[in-house]
């Protein structure tokens, strides 16, 4: 395969353009699926009846093809970014809620039994006790939902709102495999950035499990 470095090199800017489209359509959606999951993953585990029906629903959301559910919010949201971050929102949610509800799962009852014994109220709990010690499995499925969405979003552009999936389908109409190939390599790069970000979060909010493992 030749790759045509003369191109990419001219087109640095659009390809960077596109890379921060991608994102922004990527990202911005597991945000919104954090900020939806963590009230959900709460409640499911406050009344344990509550989680089948929840992850029933965000599984089924997650079993219809992307495109599809594209299809269906065009009628509402037209050609727009929202018509992508929408269900790519529904997407995360399959990922998040469980980790939300097995990370506050994780918490032992003798830790939730000593903050309430040193004063610790029910929100103040949740706030420093039960969420922080939560957040290892809450950022590992983070990751996954980032990953897999950064992967989805380039199926968006087949309605116009792809990011560097332009640059793919664009490639594949001009039987171009530069263009095809400098996309694909970045998309799996801002995967992989995204997922080292991530990690580094991960560590900076936990830091007695950096120093457990040093000593």
């Amino acid at each position: 395969m030749d790759i045509d470095w003369g191109w990419i090199g001219e087109h640095t800017d659009t390809l960077t353009e596109h890379a921060l489209i991608h994102l922004r359509l990527a990202l911005l959606p597991v945000l919104f699926g954090l900020v939806i999951s963590l009230p959900v993953g709460m409640l499911c585990r406050r009344w344990a009846w509550l989680y089948p029906p929840a992850l029933t629903v965000s599984n089924i959301f997650y079993a219809i093809p992307s495109l599809a559910l594209f299809m269906v919010f065009i009628q509402y949201t037209g050609l727009t970014a929202s018509t992508v971050m929408i269900p790519l929102t529904l997407y995360s949610l399959s990922v998040l809620v469980p980790n939300v509800v097995d990370g506050l799962a994780s918490v032992s009852d003798p830790v939730r039994q000593a903050a309430t014994a040193m004063g610790f109220g029910p929100l103040r709990r949740l706030l420093q006790v039960e969420l922080p010690i939560a957040v290892p499995i809450v950022i590992a499925g983070t990751r996954v939902a980032a990953v897999s969405s950064i992967s989805l979003v380039a199926v968006g552009q087949l309605i116009g709102q792809g990011g560097l999936g332009y640059d793919i389908i664009r490639g594949y109409q001009l039987q171009f495999q530069t263009q095809i190939v400098a996309a694909t390599v970045l998309i799996v790069l801002l995967a992989l950035v995204t997922d080292a970000i991530l990690v580094t979060v991960q560590r900076l909010l936990t830091p007695w499990a950096r120093a457990r493992m040093t000593s």
